[in-house]
C-alpha cells in the first residue's frame, strides 16, 4: 500500500496538529502556523486542510463542549492518528535522506 500524497501546506498542518497535542482546532492551528512560518495563513485554508487530512485518515476530530464565549458553538478538536504519525515519519525519513545526499563541494572563494 502506498501512502497518500501530502502537499506542503497539508504537511505543515498535520505537523502543527501533532505539536498542539489535543489542543488543535482551526484557530490554534492557524495561529501556530503563522508564528512558526511567518506566512499569511488563511483560516479557511486550515479548515480545508484539516478536513482533507481527516478524509485521508491522518487525523481524527471530535467536538468539544459549547461555550458562551463562542455563542454556544462547539470547537472541533483534531488529533493525529497512528497512520498520520507513520506518514510524518516516512516524510521526515525521505527528506533526511535527500538532505544527507547533497554533495559537499568546496567553496569557490
Amino acid at each position: 500500500m502506498t501512502r497518500a500524497y501530502l502537499g506542503e501546506f497539508e504537511e505543515l498542518v498535520l505537523l502543527t496538529v501533532a505539536v498542539l497535542e489535543g489542543q488543535a482546532y482551526g484557530v490554534t492551528v492557524a495561529t501556530e502556523l503563522k508564528q512558526r512560518t511567518n506566512r499569511t495563513i488563511s483560516l479557511s485554508g486550515v479548515h480545508i486542510a484539516l478536513y482533507r487530512l481527516e478524509e485521508k485518515g491522518f487525523v481524527l476530530s471530535e467536538l468539544g463542549g459549547a461555550t458562551t464565549a463562542r455563542g454556544g458553538r462547539r470547537k472541533r478538536f483534531f488529533i493525529v492518528t497512528a497512520q498520520g504519525k507513520q506518514t510524518l515519519s516516512e516524510i521526515r525519513d525521505v527528506r533526511n535522506q535527500l538532505w544527507d545526499s547533497i554533495p559537499t563541494t568546496p567553496s569557490l572563494t
